[in-house]
């Protein structure tokens, strides 16, 4: 018991000495003091430091998600432009139209009487259609056309193409009945003038009446009121730059369009057409056109010119019919002198449908651009053919003609077609 006290003691007094031997002196303790403020400034800019870093990686964040915030932005713009020019192409591509016909021939015809031969092959039309409707009232209609494959010189007498602007107008929707259209466009006249596709008509070649009497294809400049007067008949009201025909052609028709290429415009044409279709199948109608002077004022023996058309087209089931009678009255000296002041023709065509494909025609044409003469200058044709279209819009065509033409000189052989539209 007494040695534990002693024990304890003594420890007690060692741990007193100890703690004497080590309390710092004043140099230690400012020593001390200045560590520790050391220590306190590095932690006070360590701390600086990790403010800067949580700031500029707070920035980074702020950055990232503004430059997110942007790209969503622009993602959604994008997205409602794209949709935006979807939207316009789609309406764009539902407003215009292109389409076309074209057709090839083959012409073996043996010339009679001094007449030439015809054996050749001929690409005789390259058409493209453009259209554009603006609105529900207004649009834009146009025919561009190539013939005969390429356009070449011909001042050494070759046989060159030709590149042609047929239809080029604007018509506007005067009210449900009526329209009107201006600019470039096909005369309401005949039956094949305005609808001429190779698939729509018998026969290779189109009929001679037509070529060489209304004269098919004409095209005028002007302004054309169109319309219906009552249920089944329609009216059409002209005014169009007209034919500049001469002596030297013997005033024939054809020679006188003008193609409204720097067409003179001495002397304007007026034409009315009446047609009637309450009928189904069944199409009548009749055509004036009134012009000044056909000679466009440059020949003072030439005056007036006045034409006359009526036909018919039926098709009744498998039975169809086409009907046509055309006249010219044209008064001056000029003209009577070369029996050029009538110029008549006409041609009448039963076909009928074997089948859905194939259709048979026969067609008489008889037409004289000197009728006004006792000359001899009337010409016939008889045509016999048949028609295949493996397609509605495509044809192929064989025919033979047999013409009786003045002073003996005809050409009589056979045309072969193809032909397609679409």
């Amino acid at each position: 018991m007494t040695f534990k006290k002693t024990a304890l003691a003594l420890s007690l007094m060692t741990a007193i000495g100890a703690a004497h031997a080590a309390t710092p002196n004043n140099e230690e303790i400012w020593q001390m003091l200045q560590k520790m403020q050391q220590q306190m400034a590095e932690v006070q800019q360590q701390n600086q430091d990790l403010k800067a870093e949580n700031q500029t990686l707070k920035n980074k964040v702020d950055a990232t998600e503004q430059t997110a915030l942007e790209a969503s932005a622009a993602a959604e713009a994008l997205a409602v432009a794209t949709e935006q020019a979807v939207k316009t192409a789609s309406f764009n591509a539902n407003k215009t139209s292109i389409g076309g016909y074209g057709e090839l021939h083959y012409n073996n015809l043996e010339g009679q009487n001094g007449a030439a031969d015809k054996d050749e092959i001929d690409f005789h039309r390259f058409v493209l259609f453009f259209g554009h409707e603006f609105n529900d009232d207004l649009r834009f209609f146009s025919e561009f056309e190539l013939e005969h494959s390429l356009v070449k010189d011909t001042s050494n007498g070759s046989n060159g193409g030709e590149i042609e602007l047929e239809q080029a107008y604007i018509e506007y929707d005067i009210n449900q009945q009526h329209r009107v259209k201006g600019g470039l466009f096909l005369m309401p006249v005949g039956i094949m003038n305005e609808t001429h596709e190779p698939n729509t008509f018998y026969g290779t070649e189109r009929n001679p009446v037509e070529s060489n009497i209304i004269p098919t294809t004409w095209w005028e400049g002007g302004v054309m009121f169109s319309g219906q007067l009552a249920q089944g008949l329609s009216y059409d009201l002209v005014a169009t730059s007209g034919l500049n025909t001469s002596g030297t052609a013997n005033y024939a028709v054809r020679s006188g369009r003008q193609k409204v290429s720097k067409a003179k415009a001495e002397d304007f044409a007026y034409t009315g057409r009446l047609k009637w279709t309450a009928i189904p199948g069944v199409e009548l109608a009749v055509t004036a056109q009134y012009q000044e002077n056909m000679t466009q004022s440059q020949d003072p023996t030439a005056g007036s010119a006045t034409l006359l058309e009526t036909h018919a087209v039926i098709q009744q089931g498998d039975f169809g019919l086409r009907a046509l009678y055309a006249t010219w009255d044209v008064n001056g000296s000029g003209p009577k002198a070369s029996g050029s002041d009538q110029q008549t023709g006409w041609y009448i065509e039963p076909s009928y449908r074997i089948t859905d494909n194939v259709g048979v025609f026969a067609r008489y044409n008889e037409w004289d651009n000197q009728a006004g003469n006792s000359t001899d200058s009337q010409y016939q044709q008889i045509d016999l053919g048949v028609n295949w279209w493996p397609h509605k819009d495509v044809v192929v065509k064989v025919d033979y003609q047999d013409q009786d033409a003045p002073a003996g000189k005809e050409q009589d052989g056979i045309n072969v077609g193809l032909g397609y539209q679409f």
